[in-house]
């Protein structure tokens, strides 16, 4: 491999592992809000993201914890997501890359980003749901905006899986002949 090749895998590792934290930390604001909305509602204008829900939560409690719900769901598999992505990157052998773990690694990556995308296209439509019904859900609108481009992602990312897969049989079939 070239050394253009592995100072950019080596850029590629460090933006995976910044994309997770960043993720991580989402996941983790998200939980405390949702712990401190349910104990104390009137400090929620001042907490991450200002995701006050408060409005919907003394309306409707079924709507609020089937959003907030949602938006746990949804950003707790985008960081499983990136989890899976540094198994991957870091433990490809780049000049062998084709074998079953990676083979196995970018299933998984397809099946959590399909996940992600209809979960995503599910909250959005039971989101303009409760919009119809006199609920304010702007400040929602953020966390599942990308619900086609996740599916499309998954298409994507499923046929490099097929790739894959089939590169492991042949590489296979190619050491047992020889």
């Amino acid at each position: 491999m070239s050394k253009t090749n592995n100072l950019v895998f080596n850029g590629v590792k460090i933006v995976s592992w910044i994309i997770f934290v960043g993720l991580c930390i989402e996941a983790g604001g998200l939980i405390v809000n949702f712990a401190f909305s349910l104990f104390n509602p009137d400090f929620v204008q001042n907490l991450y993201q200002k995701l006050d829900l408060s409005d919907m939560y003394s309306k409707n409690k079924w709507a609020f914890f089937s959003m907030y719900s949602f938006i746990l769901f949804i950003s707790i598999l985008k960081a499983y997501l990136f989890y899976i992505v540094i198994r991957l990157v870091t433990k490809i052998n780049l000049e062998k890359p084709f074998n079953t773990y990676v083979a196995k690694q970018i299933s998984l990556l397809s099946y959590y980003t399909l996940s992600i995308g209809l979960i995503s296209y599910i909250a959005r439509q039971s989101a303009n749901y409760l919009q119809h019904h006199g609920y304010d859900i702007d400040m929602l609108k953020q966390f599942w905006a990308d619900s086609q481009a996740f599916i499309l992602m998954a298409a994507v990312v499923y046929i490099i899986a097929i790739i894959f897969s089939k590169g492991v049989e042949y590489q296979d079939e190619l050491e047992e002949t020889v």
